[in-house]
């Protein structure tokens, strides 16, 4: 009688094969991005942690926003007059660092600075124009502020709104066109006989997103606030001392 030989489940022969091919596959995608410890934290609450954070990677998303649609813009930095596209972000970060009036969009803030960046009768420099624009409304929304402390409110619906904005501006970005019937900006890429690009998408949609969740953040910190007062009004009698003697 020919002896049994011990035959592995499929499930594991599958999951054995899918490790072997995953050992040559690389592995250090990068560490958590760690801040170096400041004094102004000690007057932070985890929620002003939170949103500083938030503020300063929603600002370099940005930033990486820009020179994305620099190196697919090259046209957008020429019109802005600069000698190359690093010239013209470098312009871009220190405006942004400085929160300086960009001149280009004729003195308008936040959302009516992204409406005239993104409308087709605006000429010059469109990439700076939005990002800083865009800016200016996410700084708007926190209050104005880029950093954040005890004494600081943040209104979540604001944030919200915020992030809406974002939306409508990844929006337009896609679908709007100028007079000949071209892209205002050259952004995302999904064409059949080109490299598939979305990497505008998912930068957007990282800002979209921890606004959307500093948003829910604020909005359960007064909740939060509400019930504990409640809880302490009708714990209060369960929470005095009892005589022993």
């Amino acid at each position: 009688m020919p002896a049994h030989r011990p035959v592995l489940p499929a499930c594991l022969l599958n999951v054995a094969l899918l490790l072997g091919c995953a050992s040559s596959a690389p592995t250090d995608r990068g560490t958590v991005r760690e801040a170096p410890m400041q004094q102004g934290e000690l007057v932070q609450s985890e929620l002003n942690r939170a949103a500083t954070l938030a503020m300063r990677d929603n600002l370099q998303s940005l930033l990486l926003l820009a020179d994305k649609l620099y190196k697919r813009n090259p046209v957008q930095w020429r019109a802005g007059g600069f000698a190359s596209r690093a010239q013209a972000l470098a312009r871009v970060t220190a405006a942004l660092e400085s929160s300086e009036p960009w001149p280009p969009l004729q003195g308008r803030r936040d959302i009516a600075a992204m409406a005239w960046a993104m409308s087709p009768e605006f000429s010059g420099d469109r990439v700076a124009a939005l990002v800083l624009a865009t800016a200016d409304m996410l700084v708007t929304a926190h209050g104005g502020k880029t950093s954040f402390h005890l004494l600081d409110n943040l209104d979540p619906q604001r944030l919200y709104n915020a992030a809406r904005n974002v939306e409508t501006a990844a929006w337009i970005l896609a679908q709007r066109r100028d007079s000949r019937g071209e892209p205002l900006l050259l952004a995302d890429a999904i064409a059949q006989d080109a490299p598939r690009n979305l990497s505008f998408e998912r930068e957007f949609g990282k800002i979209i997103a921890r606004l959307d969740l500093l948003a829910e953040l604020g909005d359960e910190r007064h909740r939060r606030a509400a019930i504990s007062y409640v809880q302490g009004i009708l714990g209060a009698g369960l929470l005095q001392f009892l005589p022993v003697r």
